[in-house]
């Protein structure tokens, strides 16, 4: 990847200082406009290049002048005979040196007369303009999609080749390029260099602050077209729709179940692997996704801070209280395909679904029967654990279902 940059920028350098040569050639008269740079490429260098005698044997490349071909044999030997005393980086012409070297006087000669930025290279102020200009020259011949620069064309094309040249040497896992790789490897350092300056979150990517600032402002530029509902992102905008397509490409090799996201298919395997990694520190109860132990914390802090306006009842989370305000503004934007029934929440639609297609993805580890909803399973349990804690407060007989207790109480009643 390296050489393959080097390369790169001899290339352009060799272009670079022909066409300086071109330039010098063709002196300006008084009086006379002078020739725009694209100009003095397009009059003069194919008459220059028509002209090329000297040949390079090791990979074709022809040049006008012995002392051309002659720099660029280095690419070929390595020889790099100009070296930075500043430094001690090593360069394989003259002007590469000297481009090197405003890198420690701080020089920027080049100038962008649009916005004032300046840049070491007339190459890089070349390229600079194109933001200008909106000009993309680079394009892919497999799918036509176009660059400003010539390294995000070769960056890109990985993804037609699938080369991935760049692994991590914690786990092996690879990337097509160094800045992906670099970013991945806070993962496992733990660095996380971009800090929100409203709650003190960190991020290990700055796209991933910018996203994050939405929840301070509320900001919600995705919109679906088929109910309205907003996200902070494309990529959960594109999950939400497969609610109304019906779309669930991710299938569990275990029992066929599919999901619309990857991640729903990671947490539906800890069924299957009896995975519980999300601890309770108050009574050691464990859970398979982080959200779960979230609300389970509720019942130990036994606050409910999150009130309805409609009738005061109060909840833990304010995901419960918004899910219950839709239940007084009629909100049912959930619908089944098969009945056309509608729900205010996706997982009641979920549920739901299972009478249609009689799943039942819930089994008891005891006699094998299923269940259509995992509260059924765990009441179910308590047969065979012949646990029982609801005791009436009347006579002290015990159940093992909360309702069979509420029926009781009617005895004394």
């Amino acid at each position: 990847m390296q050489l393959n940059y080097e390369m790169d920028l001899i290339e352009e350098s060799e272009e670079s200082e022909e066409l300086s040569e071109v330039e010098e050639e063709h002196h300006v008269k008084p009086g006379e406009k002078p020739l725009s740079r694209s100009k003095t490429k397009n009059t003069f260098l194919k008459k220059r290049r028509a002209k090329k005698s000297f040949t390079c044997t090791q990979c074709g490349k022809s040049f006008t002048r012995k002392q051309g071909l002659e720099r660029h044999m280095r690419v070929h030997t390595g020889e790099k005979p100009f070296t930075c005393d500043q430094c001690g980086k090593s360069f394989t012409s003259k002007q590469n040196l000297e481009i090197h070297m405003r890198v420690h006087t701080g020089e920027k000669p080049f100038t962008c007369d649009q916005c004032g930025m300046s840049f070491t290279q007339s190459a890089h102020l070349e390229s600079h303009m194109r933001i200008h200009t909106g000009e993309k020259p680079f394009s892919c011949d497999q799918c036509e999609k176009s660059y400003t620069y010539k390294q995000n064309l070769k960056l890109h094309m990985r993804i037609h080749t699938g080369e991935k040249p760049f692994m991590c040497d914690q786990c092996k896992q690879r990337f097509s390029d160094k800045q992906r790789l670099d970013q991945h490897l806070r993962v496992h350092t733990g660095v996380k260099p971009y800090a929100c300056d409203q709650c003190g979150k960190s991020f290990t990517q700055l796209s991933h602050l910018k996203e994050h600032m939405k929840t301070h402002t509320g900001e919600k530029p995705f919109t679906c077209t088929q109910c309205g509902k907003s996200f902070i992102n494309k990529q959960n905008l594109k999950f939400h729709m497969r609610v109304h397509t019906g779309e669930k490409p991710f299938m569990c090799d275990q029992c066929e179940k599919r999901f619309s996201n990857k991640q729903s298919l990671k947490l539906h395997m800890r069924i299957h692997s009896g995975e519980k990694p999300f601890s309770c520190d108050q009574c050691g109860k464990t859970f398979t996704c982080a959200s779960n132990l979230k609300a389970h914390l509720t019942v130990h802090m036994k606050e409910k801070p999150h009130s309805c306006s409609e009738c005061g009842k109060s909840f833990s989370l304010l995901l419960y209280l918004r899910g219950h305000q839709k239940i007084h503004a009629d909100v049912r934007e959930y619908m089944c395909f098969e009945c056309e029934k509608t729900f205010t929440t996706a997982q009641h639609l979920k549920r739901h679904q299972r009478i249609h297609s009689g799943e039942k993805p819930y089994k008891c580890s005891h006699c094998d029967k299923r269940f259509s909803v995992s509260s059924y399973l765990k009441t179910h349990e308590k047969i065979h654990s012949r646990e029982k804690l609801h005791k009436c407060d009347q006579c002290g007989k015990s159940f093992s279902i909360k309702c069979h207790l509420k029926r009781h109480m009617k005895i004394h009643v």
